[in-house]
């Protein structure tokens, strides 16, 4: 039993009693202690919690009770999720130190599993970012090569998997902050379809795009923390009700022989590194070998995605991020003196927000504005339209659409953090799944040749169809690992360590 293995060799070695669930949060704490100086995935670990967690889990198997299959499995969660007690800061100084009074439903249900929380993972500052550098406690390192970004914003959940910190982790994914942190450090993400996982208890960046989802190392860990935290919750009025697919089962069958794989035609060729596209078309060779259809499909205003996103998002995150006004919780700057309330929320405004932050506030309330919302606002929201009917075309022909996840491999830490725009491109091929809603899956296909850095490989299926994802990511997965030999982590000279 080692911490490199998979969640669900973790949960065989607990329920065969070869390890207890003590032992092998230990055995993560220790790997934390170890490399987490160097890697900085997490912002707080809660060892007492996470221990009697287990205590808890190893007390009720030992008397013979029906546990989850993820019971006694760690998890690293990612700071934009409440946890009762908890500090839950966003990556932002205005949270610093503020305790939730109460649970996420992700974390109720994490819970109820018996998963062992670890603690929480760095991230962009309320989840604006592509590389977590924009979080005020500082970035966090690719566990690949520590001058690189891990993704963003969740870069802190997807590091702790690569680092053998975590086998598990949650993150969310607005823009892309699941799939492009898992794509860059060579592990698993996905985007569930809106609505299929509850957002109550999610700090709302923006709240019609927003999406927590699973984090993993295989496609069948992922599927099996899917299970988990998915389904209905009348807490969270955009919630489905309606059964979740069964992920798992799709993720164990390894077969898409007849299936029809649909290649977008915008998300590819021009804009790509070389590397990136040499590997998604190796990965697409393999689909071929196991039997499936491989079609071209064009999306043609899945060019107009970004430029959409980015009126909706932070015209969104200008309405959420109002909240936090300096009276009701988080940072209060001003007190020294007698000042309005118009100050001391202004002062506390300029001291706890980041620049991204500050800047995406600045434009959604310009999109917002009288006289410019129909122009900006408005006409997004129609080309998100457009988005989602290029989407309901392109499934009448084929079962799922792929793309690469990144346009690129890891870029160096301070590459883009002063051009904006270059870092908004890292999402080009992300960003159409959430304006549509849909599910959305990365997962390692192979090493750019450049620089030997890991390339994400993305999957996309219609609306509460997201075993379609786990069925594709399944058979790929096993058809690489296959072709490679070991998997792709043990390919990091850096993790070599951690063995």
């Amino acid at each position: 039993m080692s911490i490199r293995d998979n969640a669900w060799q973790m949960s065989d070695a607990l329920n065969n009693k070869e390890i207890s669930a003590v032992e092998l949060a230990n055995d993560h704490f220790d790997q934390i202690s170890k490399v987490d100086k160097d890697v900085h995935a997490f912002l707080y670990l809660d060892k007492e919690g996470a221990l009697a967690q287990a205590k808890e889990v190893d007390k009720k198997r030992a008397a013979g009770e029906k546990l989850s299959p993820l019971a006694g499995v760690p998890l690293a969660l990612k700071d934009v999720m409440t946890q009762r007690d908890i500090p839950t800061t966003c990556g932002s100084k205005i949270l610093e130190n503020w305790r939730p009074p109460y649970d996420s439903t992700v974390v109720t249900k994490l819970k109820d599993a018996g998963v062992v929380i670890l603690g929480k993972t760095n991230m962009d500052e309320f989840a604006m970012g592509s590389s977590t550098e924009n979080s005020a406690y500082g970035p966090t390192h690719n566990p690949w090569d520590l001058s690189r970004i891990p993704g963003g914003s969740g870069g802190g959940s997807a590091a702790s998997l690569a680092a053998f910190e975590a086998p598990l982790a949650i993150g969310t994914d607005t823009g892309g902050s699941i799939r492009q942190p898992a794509a860059v450090t060579g592990t698993v993400g996905v985007k569930p379809t809106y609505g299929g996982v509850s957002r109550y208890g999610l700090v709302a960046f923006s709240s019609s795009l927003d999406q927590a989802g699973p984090c993993a190392r295989t496609v069948l860990d992922t599927a099996l923390l899917h299970q988990v935290i998915a389904g209905y919750d009348p807490k969270d009025s955009t919630s489905i009700n309606q059964a979740v697919p069964d992920v798992v089962a799709a993720a164990k069958k390894l077969d898409v022989k007849g299936m029809k794989i649909g290649i977008v035609k915008q998300l590819s060729g021009d804009g790509y590194q070389k590397g990136v596209s040499n590997k998604f078309n190796d990965a697409i060779a393999e689909l071929v070998k196991l039997g499936a259809e491989i079609v071209e499909v064009s999306c043609p205003n899945f060019e107009y995605a970004l430029a959409a996103y980015y009126l909706i998002a932070p015209s969104e995150c200008s309405s959420n991020l109002a909240r936090f006004d300096s009276i009701r919780f988080g940072l209060r700057v001003g007190d020294d003196g007698v000042k309005s309330a118009e100050e001391v929320m202004n002062l506390t405004r300029q001291a706890g927000f980041g620049r991204e932050v500050k800047r995406r506030i600045i434009l959604g309330t310009y999109a917002l504005s009288s006289g410019y919302y129909d122009a900006y606002y408005g006409s997004a929201q129609k080309v998100r339209t457009l988005i989602k009917q290029d989407f309901d075309n392109a499934f009448t022909k084929c079962d799922v659409l792929v793309s690469p996840t990144a346009p690129t491999t890891a870029f160096k830490i301070g590459e883009k953090s002063e051009d904006p725009l270059a870092m908004y491109l890292n999402d080009i091929a992300t960003i159409p799944v959430n304006m549509a809603g849909i599910g959305g899956m990365s997962l390692p296909c192979g090493l750019a040749e450049e620089d030997n850095l890991p390339v994400g490989f993305q999957i996309m299926a219609p609306a509460m169809k997201d075993d379609r994802m786990y069925l594709v990511g399944g058979a790929l997965e096993a058809a690489l690992l296959s072709k490679w030999g070991k998997p792709i982590l043990d390919f990091a000279p850096i993790l070599a360590g951690s063995k």
